[in-house]
């Protein structure tokens, strides 16, 4: 029924709005009652049926799509936490390490909490549109000559020397915590957990998380089962398929440009206990997944998230993955923050006159 005078609904709203993802969860996370969330209402993302995936797989594949996250990434999930967590703790600045993501994230949220944010980045190789984030965002940008392990490990030694900044890299712990949220979502829609679960790994901190929402889920009664967990690196970065760290990692995927995981121990626990697998895709492999992603099923990520598909596709290929497996694959950020990638190779575009029958033609459909 609605009030004529006014035009507005007085039956109350049609739908819970999502209250972002300490709310949502706060009874699973290591917030303390006092604390007040800050948050730009990340997580909620949505699980989207692949239909032209399952067809090909002959699987039943599922999308979470961590590109609708405030901030485009994944990184949002953890970074909520470990900003929250940095104002509860009297802390005045937050600093990272990044190849992009992570701070376009953390300086979202220090402009919403009113810190300061200082983000380290390796020279060069940088996806512009991420960077972009930062600087508009008021971020202070410091460029390190060496590459997103040195920035880390530079990271790590400011903030133990000065313990008014915090460290929000998924070194820190509550970032995890975060992060698990997605597993937990992934049941809360479900039902109960995948078969498998495909993601990318770069740091490991996510694959580490996605783990312990699921173990979480599981031990409490709200999941029948666990899934296996499919981790895909680049191979020009893929340190824990070779079992050592990468000197000088080299991928178009910058998200996972990393040679040495900064979560390693507890990405290979994940894979151990899950009966789960990494793998290596070549560049040629994760840009024909993030093209097929696109073009067959509407959703636009970057580079790195494709490695989840070109990791499924592969495991479909040798047998690891059986037909009939219910599969997520979590794709981490969304298509805008690279453009570049996309545009590379794009046909040239020539007009036509101001005629239907030119563009029918132009269609082929004449």
């Amino acid at each position: 029924m609605t009030n004529g005078a006014a035009g507005h609904n007085t039956a109350g709203p049609v739908h819970q709005a999502w209250p972002g993802l300490i709310a949502a969860y706060r009874d699973r996370l290591p917030v303390e009652d006092t604390w007040t969330p800050i948050t730009l209402l990340e997580g909620g993302t949505p699980l989207i049926h692949a239909k032209r995936l399952s067809e090909q797989t002959g699987c039943t594949v599922h999308l979470k799509v961590e590109g609708l996250n405030p901030t485009g990434s994944f990184k949002d999930r953890g970074m909520t936490m470990a900003v929250t967590d940095a104002i509860a703790r009297g802390q005045q600045a937050v600093l990272c390490a990044s190849t992009g993501n992570t701070s376009a994230s953390a300086a979202a949220y220090a402009a919403k909490a009113g810190i300061t944010c200082a983000v380290l980045i390796p020279q060069g190789k940088i996806a512009m549109g991420k960077l972009a984030q930062a600087v508009m965002h008021g971020a202070k940008i410091i460029q390190v000559e060496g590459n997103f392990d040195d920035c880390l490990e530079l990271a790590r030694k400011l903030t133990a020397d000065y313990p008014t900044i915090a460290l929000v890299n998924s070194v820190n712990p509550v970032r995890i915590e975060g992060q698990k949220t997605a597993a937990f979502e992934i049941i809360d829609v479900l039902g109960t957990a995948p078969d498998v679960h495909s993601l990318p790994v770069g740091n490991a901190g996510n694959i580490t998380a996605y783990w312990r929402g699921y173990r979480e889920y599981h031990r409490d009664g709200l999941s029948d089962r666990l899934p296996r967990m499919l981790g895909t690196q680049a191979a020009g970065a893929a340190p824990l398929v070779s079992g050592h760290p990468v000197s000088n990692p080299e991928t178009i995927a910058t998200a996972i440009r990393i040679g040495s995981p900064a979560s390693w121990n507890s990405a290979v626990e994940a894979q151990e206990q899950s009966d789960g697998r990494f793998l290596a895709a070549t560049d040629d492999e994760i840009l024909a997944a993030y093209r097929l992603v696109a073009a067959a099923e509407g959703v636009f990520v970057e580079p790195a998230s494709a490695a989840s598909i070109a990791g499924l596709l592969k495991s479909i290929d040798d047998g690891w993955v059986k037909p009939g497996s219910t599969v997520v694959c979590t794709v981490t950020g969304n298509g805008l923050k690279d453009p570049d990638t996309a545009l590379k190779g794009m046909p040239e575009v020539t007009p036509i006159p101001v005629d239907p029958a030119a563009v029918v033609a132009k269609l082929g459909l004449g």
